[in-house]
């Protein structure tokens, strides 16, 4: 059976939003929740988030405990509407998060944000430096995890920043040692020491979670391919963050939108402690059934182990790929690999609605289950 399962993000319904930036809950926002409850055949099960919900429309200032059961109620609605498309492993689409890096940075001493900066499009995150040597405040992923296996149906895959990207994305004041005279030669043994320090918190945090139950955890690292001459140096922090672990859960790390040939031969390094590669494929591929133009970087995989994590899913429309589609782009890499294959969406569905989401999906896990 071809495993099928989502990245890891998923929008967040406008109720459990709202709450958190002080903005009135309206008669809209609990319709909805109340149609997706229906839809999901859920209604019992979050009577209480809609009693929440009636109760404070128009108040801004929702209390702490109140908002705490926001969070965990859509959780309990993200984890029930990916069961509800039929995939395989399922999570929470982060919702007991705010993103992938303020989010962790925040959990970790030694950091200071300076300000926002722009990552993509319109996309801005808050950027922090590291002001003094960063150490582990709590492990940050632990109370969502056992919260998700409270009530997950299905076996669940918790996605975790990693430390390359945590690094790549900071500023690095405190390992700068200025009095090197080797300016070239002194940034990098700063990165180095930033990158062990913080492969060491993202191992503390992954050796929790697995304490709790995680037993699939899935690396994010979008930043890996940003420096060319750093290659080797992103495959030895994911090397020193799980090595020794690799009995313990299934590891995957997912990386999109990058140049994934400047990964080999560095990254076949992690084979036995790396299960999975997962990459984008759907984004640069053809809506033609015949060109699979998007799937040329699977020559990569023939002369290693790795599972490959194939993105079917084209997160930047709404347009929803049909069973067909998927269907060819999923034999394409079987013939190449053979049943070396995951199926997923290329990256999180967070910018997509929660129905095209779950149309997508739908029909991903459909195709999957026409081959297998």
């Amino acid at each position: 059976m071809i495993i099928t399962h989502e990245i890891g993000s998923l929008a967040k319904p406008s109720w459990r939003v709202k709450p958190f930036r002080n903005i009135p809950l309206s008669e809209e926002d609990l319709n909805e929740a109340i149609k997706w409850a229906k839809r999901l055949n859920i209604k019992e099960e979050v009577e209480e988030v809609l009693d929440i919900i009636r109760k404070n429309l128009g108040n801004p200032n929702i209390g702490q405990d109140e908002k705490k059961k926001i969070i965990f109620y859509s959780s309990l609605y993200a984890t029930r509407l990916l069961e509800n498309t039929g995939i395989d492993l399922v999570y929470d689409g982060e919702q007991h998060r705010s993103e992938m890096y303020e989010y962790p940075i925040r959990q970790i001493e030694g950091f200071e944000f300076k300000g926002h900066v722009r990552s993509f499009d319109n996309k801005y995150y808050k950027k922090a430096s590291l002001i003094t040597k960063p150490k582990l405040k709590n492990t940050y992923h632990t109370e969502e995890t056992k919260v998700i296996k409270s009530f997950a149906k299905k076996k669940i895959k918790i996605p975790i920043t990693g430390p390359y990207t945590l690094v790549d994305w900071s500023f690095n004041e405190y390992y700068y040692n200025i009095d090197l005279f080797n300016v070239e030669e002194n940034e990098r043994m700063a990165r180095k020491e930033f990158l062990k320090d913080m492969s060491f918190i993202i191992r503390q945090n992954i050796e929790d979670m697995i304490n709790n139950g995680a037993d699939f955890i899935q690396i994010d690292e979008p930043a890996a391919t940003t420096k060319k001459n750093e290659i080797e140096m992103f495959v030895d922090t994911i090397y020193q963050t799980v090595v020794g672990l690799q009995d313990k859960a299934v590891f995957s790390i997912h990386i999109c939108f990058s140049d994934y040939s400047l990964l080999f031969p560095y990254v076949e390094k992690l084979q036995g402690l790396i299960t999975e590669l997962h990459f984008e494929y759907a984004n640069r591929d053809s809506w033609d059934m015949n060109n699979r133009k998007g799937y040329e970087i699977l020559k990569y995989f023939k002369n290693n182990n790795f599972i490959v994590g194939l993105g079917v899913i084209d997160v930047h429309t709404d347009r929803v790929e049909s069973v067909e589609l998927i269907k060819s782009r999923i034999l394409y890499a079987l013939d190449i690999v053979g049943d070396r294959v995951y199926v997923a969406p290329d990256c999180g569905l967070r910018t997509r609605t929660w129905q095209v989401a779950y149309e997508k999906l739908s029909n991903m896990v459909e195709a999957a289950r026409c081959i297998s």
